[in-house]
């Protein structure tokens, strides 16, 4: 990193703070129905397979949404399109608390997806708006942090307002979550622009800071009109290998994110209050694990994404099988722990570097599309795995589940993304050859 970079501190992380609160508020009301569906299976009298078509149709219909939301953050901006996003969500989670059959929570799910799932690549568009190319291995890693955050205080702090303030209701629960995103909705209202330059105008960012900023990714294109054709990504093979590194990365993560929560309440008997903790103890040590590859990345491998990748899917084969195969009893918790923990890290170790490969192989001016269209067909991962999980999950005679199979299938998908990793190059792809002058060709 530049000396100047290291001088300026500014108004760039607050900006970056900001959009990973607002993202956490996403997850907010995601984890939330995760968490409470063992609960939420019993009350409505659903089986495992109809289980896994709730945690998977999410996926669908996010999938979907990535394409629109990809188009819409680099044409529309980053800030619109995460007010409508999380205007949308927030009205659904509420609404959440009120569903009584299948078909309607079938809905809500697919409703909460489309309005979700317009979040995620406008605020990875904002932060390829607000930090320059040195900054982009810790920027990112900072952000995908609350893939672990998330997760880890969300099952406690609602099975805890459940059993707290509701009688171990899970209902009431979701009329609450509507208050952190309306105060989000105001946050982003009053404190981002999609610019740094209007930022600078009204006097919260420095010009030095400005300078830096724009020094590297997409200050050509910025001071002289130019843009570039969605060929600068389709065009490249590696963009390909780059999005099936994704897919496998999304159906491990949403797969076991789906599902912790019944494993551990059907598989080891845990009740509400033990299994918030026990859920949250993947995604604890995930915090570090995200931060940790982020700073690897840049410092120690020197922008290297591809190696943090391959550690953190190669740790992953024996974390998974291991995990499945804990026995069932109050002696064997303790081993139960260290293996979510393992797991937990193994899985999350890559989730910030890859957000950052688009950035360091494109302009910044197509990162919306690049990854909008990535994350679109990595959600179709995310659809599928869990429910492939809830046909490999085995019904006992105590009707407690067994998910051995389920945690070797995606131990065997690390497998395959280890290797897909080993292939990618990260050298930023010839530009030149797709620039648009306004007013040209």
């Amino acid at each position: 990193m530049s000396n100047v970079a290291k001088k300026v501190w500014g108004y760039r992380w607050f900006v970056l703070f900001l959009v990973w609160f607002l993202y956490l508020i996403n997850y907010f009301d995601r984890i939330s129905v995760l968490t409470f569906l063992p609960f939420i299976q019993k009350d409505l009298g659903l089986s495992a397979v109809e289980i896994g078509w709730l945690g998977s149709i999410f996926f669908f219909g996010y999938a979907f949404a990535q394409f629109s939301a990809g188009y819409l953050a680099d044409k529309m901006g980053p800030k619109k399109t995460m007010t409508i996003a999380i205007w949308a969500f927030t009205l659904i989670t509420f609404l959440t608390g009120f569903v009584r059959t299948f078909w309607q929570f079938i809905f809500l799910r697919v409703a909460l997806a489309l309005g979700e799932g317009h979040h995620y690549v406008p605020a990875v568009r904002a932060i390829a708006n607000w930090f320059p190319l040195s900054e982009k291995g810790r920027s990112y890693g900072y952000f995908a942090t609350t893939w672990a955050v998330a997760p880890a205080i969300v099952p406690i702090v609602v099975t805890w307002m459940a059993v707290t303030f509701f009688g171990g209701a899970w209902r009431p629960v979701f009329f609450v979550l509507a208050i952190p995103g309306a105060l989000g909705i105001f946050l982003l209202w009053k404190y981002f622009s999609d610019s740094p330059k209007e930022m600078m105008e009204e006097g919260r960012l420095s010009k030095e800071e400005y300078e830096l900023i724009s020094s590297s990714v997409g200050k050509e294109a910025e001071e002289h009109g130019k843009t570039y054709s969605t060929g600068i990504f389709l065009k490249d093979p590696q963009y390909y290998l780059f999005t099936i590194t994704f897919f496998i990365m999304l159906m491990i993560y949403w797969g076991m994110t789906t599902w912790i929560s019944t494993f551990l309440v059907k598989m080891h008997g845990l009740n509400i209050k033990t299994m918030g903790f026990y859920a949250s103890m993947p995604y604890i040590v995930a915090f570090f694990s995200m931060w940790l590859g982020g700073q690897i990345a840049d410092k120690l491998f020197k922008g290297k994404m591809k190696v943090v990748t391959f550690i953190a899917f190669l740790g992953c084969i024996p974390a998974l099988y291991f995990l499945g195969q804990v026995p069932k009893g109050v002696e064997n918790q303790g081993m139960l722990l260290l293996w979510l923990a393992v797991g937990g890290f193994f899985v999350n170790f890559s989730w910030g570097v890859m957000q950052a490969f688009p950035s360091v192989r494109y302009p910044k001016e197509v990162i919306g599309r690049a990854m909008g269209l990535t994350n679109g067909l990595g959600q179709f991962g995310a659809f599928i795995s869990p429910m492939i999980a809830g046909y490999l999950v085995i019904s006992l005679p105590d009707k407690s589940y067994d998910f051995a199979n389920v945690f070797i299938f995606w131990s065997a998908l690390a497998f395959v993304a280890a290797i897909a990793a080993l292939m990618l190059k990260e050298e930023p792809v010839d530009h030149s050859k797709y620039e648009i002058i306004k007013g040209g060709k």
